[in-house]
């Protein structure tokens, strides 16, 4: 919860969600800055826990305790601005929550080789107001969809909404499900997926099943099987939220997703120019008013006409 805000200055709360943290990583996570510059501001004297200094990167932060950041990590000249040229829907709207249907093909925030024309570009055009909420390079942001993955996104349009639902993610009370085209044909109707994900040891940029990765389970439920080409329509529903999570799992098990070149799943017999994956429903609390919220995305024309090709055969 923020106690207080400004350019140069940020006070918080530590949540729940985050007792136990080191503190470089937590003024990372809060104020939107790489690790290399929380350290720096650490190390400079210019981070308070409580009414002291501390500058021991690795402290370990408890929930109630107060953390204040007295100098911006971010110059101004590296915050994201507004880009009214980005194309995206937006499904819902209100003071503190927007939903937007995330195109395929579009990032998410600003990064390395990305550094304008992503979704919070598109966002700070439409609501500017969204440059105080939440992290400096990616306001708003409590959640994100793979550059090839398409469908619905959560965005906090107020401070109160932002850590809200950072703290329902995180207790997993948000409930993501997805639509993916796999291929082979899966043969248990229903299943979960619990195994690790963590960095491959032998390709860095991408994850893998690995013995000391991050929890994570994947459930999912077979929609229909085609036997020629040999594929399955599956519909997954999140339980945690890692990189590249059911693209790995499903791979895991034998299933990668049809066009997913980075994890087996790009083959001639069925080309299709990104992973088959959409995030098609979201339900969940409102964040601030509690009432009880439910989202659904249609697939995108490159996935319907995938699977039309599928209800024709």
């Amino acid at each position: 919860m923020v106690r207080e805000s400004g350019f140069g200055v940020i006070a918080e709360v530590v949540p729940d969600a985050l007792d136990g943290e080191r503190l470089d990583r937590f003024v990372a996570l809060r104020c939107g800055c790489s690790r290399s510059e929380a350290v720096r501001a650490i190390e400079a004297g210019e981070v308070h826990v409580g009414s002291a200094a501390v500058t021991t990167r690795s402290r370990r932060l408890a929930a109630g305790e107060v953390v204040e950041v007295r100098v911006d990590p971010i110059r101004a000249d590296e915050r994201p601005v507004g880009d009214p040229s980005v194309e995206f829907d937006v499904v819902h709207v209100d003071d503190d929550l927007i939903v937007v249907d995330k195109p395929a093909g579009l990032v998410v925030h600003p990064g390395s080789g990305n550094p304008d024309r992503t979704l919070v570009n598109g966002l700070l055009a439409r609501f500017p107001e969204l440059a105080a909420v939440g992290e400096p390079r990616r306001p708003g942001i409590v959640h994100r969809l793979d550059l090839g993955t398409s469908g619905l996104m959560l965005v906090a349009r107020s401070p109160m909404a932002y850590d809200e639902l950072v703290g329902e993610l995180a207790m997993r009370r948000v409930h993501r499900r997805y639509l993916a085209v796999v291929w082979g044909v899966v043969e248990a109707d229903d299943g979960v997926i619990d195994a690790p994900i963590g960095r491959s040891p032998r390709e860095p940029v991408k994850m893998a099943v690995v013995a000391d990765g991050r929890e994570a389970r994947t459930a999912y439920w077979v929609d229909r099987r085609v036997d020629d080409p040999g594929v399955t329509v599956v519909r997954c529903a999140l339980e945690t939220g890692r990189t590249h999570q059911i693209r790995v799992h499903m791979a895991a098990i034998g299933h990668p997703l049809v066009g997913d070149d980075r994890y087996g799943g790009a083959r001639s017999r069925l080309p299709f120019g990104r992973p088959a994956l959409h995030a098609a429903e979201l339900e969940l609390a409102h964040p601030v008013d509690g009432r009880p919220l439910h989202f659904f995305a249609d697939p995108p024309a490159d996935l319907a006409a995938l699977l039309g090709q599928l209800d024709a055969v």
